[in-house]
């Protein structure tokens, strides 16, 4: 096995190969290019997106500066996908966004990890493990997704939670380490923020 398949299969490899290495700064020039855009140029930001990442649905939007360390390679995003500035996508295996969902400012989805054995560290060892975001998630502010997590459809991630286990879908979540607050319920149909109704 190659250390560019250990690298997509959770087993620990050597991120310092040298193929890996040159492929991976391919990305990152592209990457570079992405957050040199200008705010005017939108349509040549969903291009170069298209050709950065894995997958992009149609009517997506990720505000600069990104940073990932594959440069999207590894990103798969559904339809209508809206990242805020500064999200960062620890990409080095797969990471799966699916459609509505949004980012707030400064959260990072993480699926490198390291052994916590030190003489494995002191050899720059590494592990990988895929990240699923279901369909019409919202990830507040400065959420951090650890490797491995699967959050479910329709859950909301409260701002500065560390998402280290799986969340099922239809809840509400919050807290380091984040954990289920509530269910999404028939005050959420009525009310959108506190005691705010909702009138459309």
């Amino acid at each position: 096995m190659t250390d560019y398949e250990k690298m997509q299969s959770g087993e620990i490899y050597n991120p310092n190969n040298e193929d890996i290495f040159n492929e991976q700064i391919k990305c990152l020039d592209k990457l570079y290019d992405f957050n040199a855009t200008r705010p005017t140029e939108l349509e040549k930001r969903s291009e170069m997106l298209k050709d950065m990442f894995c997958e992009v649905g149609e009517n997506c939007y990720i505000e600069p500066p990104l940073h990932s360390n594959w440069g999207g390679r590894h990103v798969h995003l559904g339809n209508n996908v809206y990242c805020n500035f500064n999200a960062t996508l620890v990409d080095d295996t797969h990471i799966y966004i699916g459609d509505y969902t949004m980012l707030g400012p400064n959260v990072v989805i993480a699926t490198a990890g390291h052994p916590v054995l030190p003489e494995l560290r002191e050899q720059a060892l590494q592990y990988n493990l895929p990240v699923h975001i279901g369909k019409n998630c919202w990830l507040g502010a400065g959420v951090i997704v650890l490797p491995g997590v699967t959050i479910g459809d329709n859950t909301v991630i409260g701002a500065g939670s560390v998402v280290t286990k799986d969340i099922p879908s239809n809840v509400v979540a919050v807290g380091n380490p984040c954990k289920v607050l509530r269910e999404i319920n028939e005050h959420d149909r009525e009310f959108y923020y506190k005691d705010r109704r909702i009138k459309l």
